[in-house]
């Protein structure tokens, strides 16, 4: 099994970040934020491989964020990269994630300030796809702001009309707390949803239909490990009324097909 959204942080850093976290959105955390901590989740939960998905809130942060990430190239581990939509040498960026081996970038349109819809991000997903990239964002409402929602359904429609992106993956099933306008404007298009931090707050039969109308093998397990526990989700997914072939697609073989595993 295959957890496709998890977030980890260094050690000198993981204390004061989850506890920062954790008071600004109210979410009390699973683990401790660092290597074993999530290393101990995973085992717990019978995960056996877990991507991790790092968010630049500021251009600076570029060098220290792929510093960490570059550990985690394969294994059990395996970490994308992540770039501020306000970086200038955005095309230099994405090239040198490209060429050191990340499999793609995460966005955060709340912790960036920047709505999703914005030209910043338009330019960066249309080259990351140029270059093969993966891009992740998170989508819907969000602790940190939830009455200014930076990734509604309509932005993201707008940018899948306008740049056409080739492996996007909308976090939370394409829009947290937003489930009835992601069946009107995203299901069926051609983007991934993975099932972070929502799959035991959504109705399951909201789940099934919008996964079976949407493309089961556009699906993608994923828990949001520190804010999501690995061992519930899982135990909510195995609840699910899944057929055993929607159940491989979702829980591993799309991640692998999507990350060429």
């Amino acid at each position: 099994m295959i957890d496709f959204h998890t977030h980890i942080f260094p050690e000198k850093i993981a204390d004061k970040t989850i506890c920062h976290l954790s008071k600004t959105c109210h979410m009390p955390p699973y683990t401790n934020g660092k290597k074993e901590g999530l290393l101990a989740s995973a085992k717990h939960a019978g995960i056996d491989q877990c991507i991790i998905l790092p968010v630049a809130t500021a251009p600076r942060q570029f060098d220290s964020i792929h510093r960490f990430a570059l550990q985690f190239l394969e294994g059990e581990f395996i970490s994308f990269g992540s770039i501020h939509p306000d970086c200038d040498d955005y095309k230099e960026k994405l090239r040198w994630i490209k060429e050191n081996g990340l499999k793609g970038v995460k966005f955060h349109p709340d912790y960036q300030e920047t709505y999703f819809n914005d030209i910043k991000y338009k330019r960066i997903i249309s080259y990351a796809s140029e270059l093969d990239l993966i891009t992740v964002t998170h989508a819907g409402r969000d602790p940190l702001s939830p009455n200014d929602v930076h990734c509604t359904p309509k932005m993201i429609e707008e940018v899948l009309d306008e740049v056409k992106p080739k492996s996007l993956v909308l976090a939370h099933m394409g829009g947290n707390e937003m489930f009835d306008e992601v069946e009107a404007l995203l299901v069926g298009r051609d983007v991934y949803f993975d099932t972070a931090y929502v799959l035991d707050k959504m109705d399951p039969n909201q789940f099934l239909r919008m996964a079976r109308n949407h493309g089961v093998e556009k699906v993608l397990f994923g828990s949001d490990s520190p804010w999501g526990g690995q061992k519930e989700f899982v135990d909510v997914f195995n609840q699910l009324a899944l057929t055993e072939e929607e159940r491989t697609l979702i829980s591993y073989q799309n991640t692998r097909n999507l990350l060429n595993l």
